[in-house]
């Protein structure tokens, strides 16, 4: 994407599969996206933080992030617990007087606790789903046709974790488990488009039978209650014949597992212009007032 004092632009997607992605790719991607755009009118390159792309130095300033950071630091002092304790019961330890004594004492107390460690491990138990959806959802394979069914089963995981922490039955009250699920609701709520309720609707795996038996409580998505059709087509007419063909579509049910493999015939290419058609239709979007007026905006 190119950013000016006109907005933002998508330019093109890059179909990375096959490439070895070190130092050197990432280089002349980005050198060949500056040559097309004009060297003398960028003034700027943004990246994530990935290694690779630290590697490529094709940034004026790495910015910090906080992706799942605080459930990797916990991941890596629980595996490397037993080398933490070793270090705070050393002479070593005891003899370091450079910094803070009263800080020192705090996290040797902290380390040797069974009580911290054993919080540890329950946050580690809890954040779990959330941190798997996220690892899933951070890939270059095409994710968007799960992402509606990955949210509602990490949510579900996360119950379950909580519930038999504090002992509670399905059907009570967890003021911890209200809380958590207000926050996985509103990044939801704020993260949600008709497009992943769309793309799970036509993903023939959430109507097999195998898939809806493995839990009693999953639903094929024609019953389900999301009104992601009105959102897309708001036409009457429009609305109707996609009912329709959305109705014939959905009761086909697809039991066979080979469905789910015949269905998608989409090439590189045809991606591409399909991301460079929607990304700067949304772009352009943003310039409308409806945009910012229509209570219904995406």
């Amino acid at each position: 994407m190119a950013v000016s004092d006109g907005g933002p632009v998508f330019i093109k997607a890059i179909d990375g599969s096959g490439e070895f992605k070190d130092k050197h790719y990432i280089v002349g991607v980005l050198r060949d996206a500056i040559k097309e755009v004009g060297h003398e009118k960028v003034v700027q390159v943004i990246t994530n933080n990935a290694n690779v792309m630290k590697s490529a130095r094709a940034l004026i300033e790495v910015a910090d992030t906080r992706f799942a950071s605080v459930v990797i630091m916990l991941k890596r002092l629980k595996l490397i617990k037993r080398c933490l304790q070793a270090m705070v019961i050393s002479e070593q330890w005891a003899s370091y007087r450079e910094d803070d004594v009263g800080k020192a004492q705090k996290v040797k107390e902290m380390i040797l606790s069974d009580l911290w460690w054993n919080r540890v491990d329950y946050i580690l138990e809890f954040t779990a789903p959330i941190y798997d959806m996220i690892r899933v959802a951070d890939t270059d394979k095409p994710c968007l046709h799960l992402v509606y069914e990955m949210w509602d089963s990490m949510i579900e995981k996360v119950k379950v974790t909580i519930y038999q922490h504090e002992g509670f039955e399905d059907d009570e009250y967890s003021s911890f488990w209200s809380v958590v699920y207000d926050i996985l609701i509103d990044c939801w709520t704020k993260n949600c488009t008709p497009l992943h309720c769309l793309a799970h609707s036509l993903n023939p795996r959430y109507y097999s039978t195998e898939w809806l038996s493995e839990n009693s409580k999953r639903i094929p998505p024609h019953q389900d209650h999301e009104k992601c059709l009105n959102r897309f087509f708001e036409d009457v007419n429009i609305l109707n014949v996609v009912k329709s063909e959305f109705a014939a579509f959905s009761e086909g049910r697809f039991p066979s597992p080979a469905v789910l493999t015949d269905r998608n015939k989409m090439a590189p290419a045809r991606a591409e212009d399909l991301v460079y058609v929607h990304s700067n239709l949304q772009l352009l979007s943003r310039r409308n007032a409806e945009y910012i007026n229509r209570d219904t905006k995406m």
